[in-house]
């Protein structure tokens, strides 16, 4: 089952148990893969579906800070139950260190060095990590390889 399957199946699901909080999410989440399918005119395949989720978990950890900044707790806490449904459908995460290992073994692949190749290193990295780690981490993990 594709994981677009699985997210409308979770979406039934809510609606059978009356989850209003889930189901908007979810909806929410499904609304952001169809306006991709009819923006480009594609079928999604599980890496792209991977790539919305990452981007709305970036805009949700976003507005939680900013919330939390203005002191809206109540909408704080709104956005936080949705991270915590969209972070479900994420594959699992590489710990910092396999991060970092993936990261050495392309910068010598590539034979960068220096700040200077940043961004041939990132575009390799973010070929190869796409969907399974977090690119703040990626991208502190190269600039750390790089200052070496």
């Amino acid at each position: 089952m594709s994981l677009k399957d699985q997210i409308t199946e979770d979406m039934k699901t809510a609606m059978r148990a009356k989850d209003s909080e889930r189901l908007g999410t979810i909806r929410l989440l499904l609304a952001a893969c169809k306006q991709k399918e009819v923006d480009e005119r594609v079928v999604l395949d599980d890496a792209a579906v991977v790539a919305i989720v990452d981007k709305l978990i970036k805009q949700r950890k976003d507005s939680i800070e900013a919330f939390t900044k203005a002191d809206r707790k109540d909408l704080a806490d709104k956005e936080s139950a949705e991270l915590a449904v969209l972070q479900a459908y994420l594959p699992a995460r590489l710990s910092a260190d396999e991060v970092a290992a993936e990261v050495k073994a392309i910068v010598t692949e590539l034979g960068a060095k220096g700040p200077g190749d940043m961004g041939k290193v990132m575009g390799a990295v973010k070929a190869r990590l796409a969907g399974k780690a977090d690119m703040g981490q990626v991208s502190a993990a190269v600039k750390a390889a790089l200052a070496t």
